[in-house]
Order: C-alpha cells, then structure tokens, then sequence
C-alpha cells in the first residue's frame, strides 16, 4: 500500500530532521560538550524545549489567544527564574484586547511585548513593557490592560506592527521560591475586543503542517541558532571571562528581556573542593535575586535545593552587604547557592526598577575547607 502524502508529513518529517541535527550537533563537541553528562544535559533542554515549542506554538491563534504558563519546575528554556512566574499569549496588531490578571503577592508584575515570533522563531526584539506602576490595581489585587487600539494615558499597552506575543511576568520575593509553590495563582486572561465571531475552521492539514513547523522553529531557534558563548556577540551585560561579572545595565530591546530590568551574568567554573563567595550589596529597587543555571539556560532544581537566592532568602551582614557561597555540597553557611556538583554553569543577577547604580557583585574563587571553617 503505497504512503498517503500530506504536508502534515511533510513538516513532521522536518521535525524530525531538526531533531536529528540538534542531536548531532548541537548535542556535541560543538557546542562544547564535554562528557556524557553533558549530552545527557543537552537532551534534557531538548526535551523540555519540545514541550514548550508544542505547549506555546502547536495551536497558537492570535484571534483567540490563551496564556500559556512558559516555564515551570519540569519545563526550563531560555533562562527562567525560581522566583517568577510567567505567561506568554499570541498577539497581532490587527486587534485589539483586554488582558485581566491579579498580582498574586507579587512585588512586581509587568507585560512586554514581543517580535517576530509568529513562525515560532526566538523574539528578535522586545517593543514595549507596561509595569505596575503604570497600571491601575483594586484592593484584591486585580487589574485590566488594553492591549492595542488607540493609545490611552493609562492601563494601555501598544502593539506595533511587527508585535506578535506578548509575554507576563510576576516576581515574588518570597522565602519559598515562587515558580515551585502551588499556591501562587495569577489567573491571567485574554480576549480579543470585537464583537462575538463564529468557531474557527477545523484544523486542516495546511494547518497543521503550519503547526508543526512552528514546534520546529520553536526548537531551531533555541539551539542551532544560539551559537555557544564563546563564539557569539554578547550582550554587554553577558560576561564570558569565568567568575567575573561586568556592570549590571538594562538590557535594551534585547529579545525577551525586560525594559526595566539591570541584568549581570557570567560563568562560573570551581573545582570539586572549590566555593565561590560573591559579595555585594542589594540595591534599592523592586526586585532582585541570583540564579543558577546550567550551560543551556535552565535553572537547576529549585524546587528541592537551594540554587537562587532573592532578598528574603538572603542574610545579611551587619553592614547591610552580602556573601554568597557558590559550592557543590553545604558549607553551612545561610546564603548557600547548590551547584548539584557542576562544574560550571552560568550566574545570573536580575535587578527590577533599581534607584541608581547598581554595585558590581565580585566573585573569588576560595578552598571549600575555608569556608566551612568560617
């Protein structure tokens, strides 16, 4: 019996060969794997990347768009944070909608609006972010946003032309961290403000090849097009000189960050009797917290170690500075940060609505033994 030919199977078949080649390369020397834990790693990201790009882009549709909760404690990509929660929902400038959603606790919540990113590609850029401060919340905690349409002084976000997502952020500052605490709820909605349209048609093999290729996008864009650190431009605010931080600043309209965020990031690599001690001190601002995460940009396992730290979750010394201790296994120390036994990974600090400069956080690399001493 001879193969029936769709273009479903057509654009499964490319999936496939996208897999197959991220396998290949990108899951390889490369990319500068090392060992089999590393390949075992890269897997992993894979896996969790094919669940985002099916969970986000599978049936995206910006006339009835639904938020989707990114990343959580088994789906990691792109850098996510133990202390956030974010949603993201497809968006065209052709409508115009009301997106209603409740604080939840949080200490800072925000909308961004992301471009280029209908094919399921990575955002090219972020256009516009609309803040708490900006928009108006009740006494239990909710609030309403327009998105689109004629601009208004107030609880209004524009979608330019090249807009296609948009993408929520909650941050909490909590001793538990938020992206593993079930309780924490923001009920975000969205609809689209036109008058009531008939179902959309049932999907077809033309749409669905187009949803499958967007999967593949999704997953292409966020392997073999992210050229390792070492052989890429950074971002003024991406270190790749091991255990030391450059200058926190805002990002810009650097794809998927925040406008109102200072961000610092560097490598860290440390010997099995090794620590990091970081020193610093919290600015004055919204939110702020450290992260730990592995060479492909997940976090490590918050939701059983301690691998972030936020301002709750960090004691202080008398003078109101910081140390934080990077290390394998517990020094004892308060603000210790668990490697899981990496040898290196990637240390990131966010800092929300800073007032003023931000102090550089420093890095020393000391014997394991000292600081158990201490």
């Amino acid at each position: 019996m001879s193969e029936i030919q769709t273009e479903s199977r057509r654009a499964f078949r490319e999936l496939l060969d996208t897999l197959g080649e991220v396998d290949r390369r990108w899951a390889s020397a490369e990319w500068n794997l090392l060992g089999e834990a590393d390949v075992a790693d890269a897997h992993r990201a894979l896996m969790h990347m094919i669940e985002g790009g099916i969970k986000t882009y599978f049936e995206a549709d910006p006339t009835r768009p639904r938020f989707q909760r990114i990343v959580a404690p088994t789906r990691k990509f792109t850098g996510d944070n133990a202390d956030a929660i974010y949603y993201d929902a497809e968006v065209s400038p052709e409508h115009t909608y009301v997106v209603r959603g409740r604080m939840d606790g949080a200490v800072y919540v925000s909308i961004t609006v992301e471009c280029d990113t209908a094919t399921g590609n990575m955002a090219s850029r972020t256009s516009g972010v609309i803040n708490d401060t900006r928009f108006d919340v009740d006494r239990d905690g909710r609030f309403e946003i327009r998105l689109g349409g004629p601009e208004q002084p107030r609880n209004w976000l524009g979608l330019e032309p090249a807009a296609t997502r948009i993408t929520t952020r909650h941050y909490y500052e909590n001793e538990v961290s938020a992206a593993a605490d079930p309780k924490r709820h923001a009920a975000m909605e969205i609809e689209v403000v036109e008058p009531k349209t008939p179902p959309p048609p049932a999907p077809s093999d033309a749409s669905i090849a187009r949803a499958i290729r967007r999967v593949a996008r999704f997953v292409q864009s966020r392997t073999l097009e992210q050229p390792p650190m070492a052989k890429a431009e950074q971002p003024a605010f991406v270190s790749i000189v091991p255990n030391q931080f450059p200058k926190p600043i805002t990002p810009s309209n650097f794809g998927l960050a925040a406008f109102d965020a200072t961000y610092s990031m560097a490598p860290y690599v440390i010997g099995p009797d090794d620590a990091l001690v970081m020193k610093g001190r919290w600015p004055k601002c919204r939110f702020a917290n450290v992260s730990l995460w592995n060479r492909f940009t997940q976090t490590l396992d918050y939701a059983n170690r301690p691998v972030s730290r936020n301002r709750a979750q960090t004691t202080l010394d008398p003078d109101g500075s910081f140390r934080i201790v990077l290390a394998h296994r517990d020094p004892g120390h308060p603000n210790w940060i668990d490697t899981e036994g990496k040898a290196f990974g990637l240390v990131f600090w966010r800092f929300f609505l800073a007032e003023g400069e931000v102090e550089t956080p420093t890095a020393e690399v000391v014997p394991f033994a000292q600081i158990a001493r201490r």
